[in-house]
């Protein structure tokens, strides 16, 4: 559907109620058109809001254990869940790729194997594999179209996890230091979300701290993939050296190196010290041609090494 906005405006703003929640969609990114001569694409959960521990803690991973009846290998439920979702070179990915991934080390752990009825992830795989956008929708047309019973269940669990989160979670607060990191970026740059956090989480965020003021698109996975919204909002219309990614998952790194953009990392587990970085000097060296490889290859070394790539139960 069209927004009905000329391309790149920002939503109406009332004095009492602040701006107006609305979706975003592809036209929004088809018809973005620069204002500056430089692009930003900004990560949400863990990059600008402090939600990565909860919502994986207190929610996904006991959503999977109620939803599939694994509460006989808990422990090593959460430990492959945690590792999936946090701690490892899979951080931040997708939600169904995330769970796609806990059932395939989960399947791959002789200790869980021994003591429940692991899911067999081979439909999750085909379809997390198939270049469709991984979203609620495209999940449940494709559990349909195939009849896959893993499928159905993913659906079930994803929209079960949407429901508890709005109604449970507590309001993640921005980290500190980014609403001025925001407001530096939006003097000089051109600004977008770019994330993998399903919309009616990322909506609610953005607007609820009044943050949606200060980029132009608010970009889910039903819009794509991180790579298709850099496609249709940037490529092509900046120098490459003149985008850059901001995010705290190798996820937003990979995407970064697709299109042959800057990355910077908000490493996890110290984000305010990162945000902190980019103020004082990322953002300067960005926009004043000074985001060298050598720089870029510093960031990247530091963010690597946080998150590891094997499990522990492995080493």
């Amino acid at each position: 559907m069209q927004s009905g906005l000329e391309p790149n405006a920002l939503p109406p703003y009332s004095p009492t109620f602040g701006y107006i929640m609305r979706e975003f969609t592809k036209d929004d990114l088809i018809n973005f058109l620069p204002t500056f001569g430089t692009f930003v694409g900004i990560d949400s959960d863990g990059c600008v809001f402090d939600t990565m521990e909860i919502k994986q803690k207190d929610f996904f991973h006991p959503h999977i254990i109620k939803h599939w009846g694994l509460e006989a290998i808990e422990t090593e439920l959460r430990a492959a869940a945690e590792f999936t979702y946090l701690y490892s070179t899979y951080r931040g990915l997708n939600r169904f790729l995330g769970l796609c991934k806990t059932f395939e080390l989960l399947n791959d752990w002789p200790d869980a194997k021994a003591k429940a009825e692991i899911p067999d992830p081979t439909d999750l795989r085909i379809y997390c594999d198939s270049g469709l956008p991984l979203s609620n929708a495209t999940c449940k047309s494709e559990a349909d179209r195939t009849g896959s019973q893993l499928l159905q269940e993913a659906y079930a669990w994803s929209i079960e996890l949407n429901a508890a989160i709005d109604e449970h979670m507590p309001d993640p607060p921005p980290f500190h230091g980014v609403e001025e990191g925001l407001q530096m970026i939006q003097a000089h740059s051109d600004a977008i979300v770019i994330s993998q956090t399903q919309a009616v989480a990322l909506l609610k965020d953005w607007y609820r701290d009044d943050l949606a003021k200060y980029v132009s698109v608010i970009a889910g996975p039903e819009l794509g993939s991180k790579v298709d919204h850099f496609t249709m909002a940037a490529v092509d219309r900046y120098p490459a050296d003149r985008i850059l990614m901001m995010g705290d998952a190798p996820g937003d790194m990979n995407a970064a190196h697709a299109i042959g953009c800057n990355f910077f990392p908000i490493n996890p587990g110290h984000e305010v010290e990162s945000w902190q970085r980019f103020k004082d000097e990322a953002y300067h060296l960005f926009l004043n041609g000074g985001f060298s490889e050598a720089y870029q290859t510093k960031l990247i070394k530091e963010f690597k090494a946080l998150l590891p790539g094997i499990p522990p139960w492995k080493m």
